[in-house]
């Protein structure tokens, strides 16, 4: 029996069809169920505070529960490996940083992935940080008198970090090239010895992003000489900025944000993207992150792939000038 070709090629056209249109049905109904946001910290941290801060309306904007999955180590490295090799469905996302996806890849040999293997949704926040001594110290009340005495006594000062490589340390290292000083770096195993050994004298300064030392900042036991940022964070509108306080061009901030892995259907990227914007415009969020010296900033796909390139050289450069290695 000869079959028309007409027929033929109709047949093919529709089973091709019936095979594609469960997947693109898929596509357009996600999310279906409950989404993991992989965290690479550790919980009750800053990173996983402000996570936590934004998974909650975020879950809204979906319709679905957003559970927050805590994998530390390395700086990060752990979990985001982990999420660079989870199924591309758009029910694996990573919570990312300036350190996960920029400075751990100056610093490790082998971090155990590659920025490309994520696809960049959208930014978070800009995250300021503050240079702070203790409270109770009365030789600097302003940063010009610091950078002073740092100028005056070579060796002398100390800054503390939470670790080699931190941002906290590639924050110390810039202020030692931008002002030309010679403090000394002093790591901890994390930021919160850092903070106990500055309140209680042991070393002279520490700079630190916002959400670890506003609550020490309010209550008087650290006074913050400048913040990080171009401009003054809302939380704190009466702290200067470090160009306003005599270390001119001096900018270091963290940030953070949303990525999935690599080959996640662009269509679910978009919905994402949509979401987080439409999150971090409502007030209540807003307000919260930003009393935690958090900045909403939110972007487009696009253009979080360039900032992330852009932050990847930047942050490199810092780190080769310091000189910063973790083995």
């Amino acid at each position: 029996m000869n079959i028309p070709k007409t027929l033929i090629c109709m047949t093919a056209a529709a089973s091709a069809w019936l095979m594609t249109a469960p997947a693109v049905a898929q596509q357009a109904a996600w999310p279906t169920h409950a989404i993991t946001l992989v965290v690479p910290f550790a919980a009750g941290g800053g990173g996983d505070t402000l996570a936590r801060l934004v998974a909650e309306p975020l879950s809204r904007e979906l319709g679905q529960s957003i559970i927050v999955e805590n994998r530390p180590g390395a700086g990060g490295n752990i979990g985001t490996s982990i999420a660079a090799r989870a199924n591309p469905d758009g029910y694996t996302l990573a919570y990312g940083t300036n350190g996960t996806q920029a400075t751990n890849h100056w610093l490790y040999k082998t971090p155990g992935y590659k920025p490309t293997d994520f696809e960049p949704i959208s930014r978070f926040t800009v995250i300021a940080a503050a240079l702070v001594v203790n409270g109770a110290d009365d030789r600097f009340k302003s940063l010009a008198q610091l950078v002073d005495y740092a100028k005056s006594h070579p060796g002398e000062l100390t800054c503390g970090s939470a670790g080699n490589g931190t941002s906290s340390h590639l924050a110390c290292e810039l202020l030692n090239q931008m002002a030309g000083l010679k403090v000394m770096h002093i790591p901890y195993k994390g930021g919160g010895a850092a903070m106990t050994d500055l309140m209680g004298g042991r070393i002279s300064f520490l700079i630190d992003v916002m959400p670890n030392v506003s609550g020490q900042i309010a209550a008087g036991k650290l006074r913050a000489l400048a913040v990080t940022t171009p401009q003054r964070v809302a939380s704190n509108p009466d702290i200067p900025t470090m160009s306003e306080a005599g270390v001119k061009g001096y900018e270091f901030f963290a940030w953070d944000g949303l990525y999935a892995p690599k080959g996640t259907p662009a269509a679910v990227l978009d919905k994402l993207n949509a979401a987080v914007n439409k999150a971090l415009q409502q007030h209540e969020v807003k307000k919260a992150l930003e009393s935690r010296g958090a900045i909403p900033a939110p972007t487009s796909r696009q253009s979080l792939a360039e900032f992330g390139a852009e932050e990847y050289t930047r942050l490199g450069k810092v780190v080769k000038t310091a000189g910063a290695a973790i083995d």
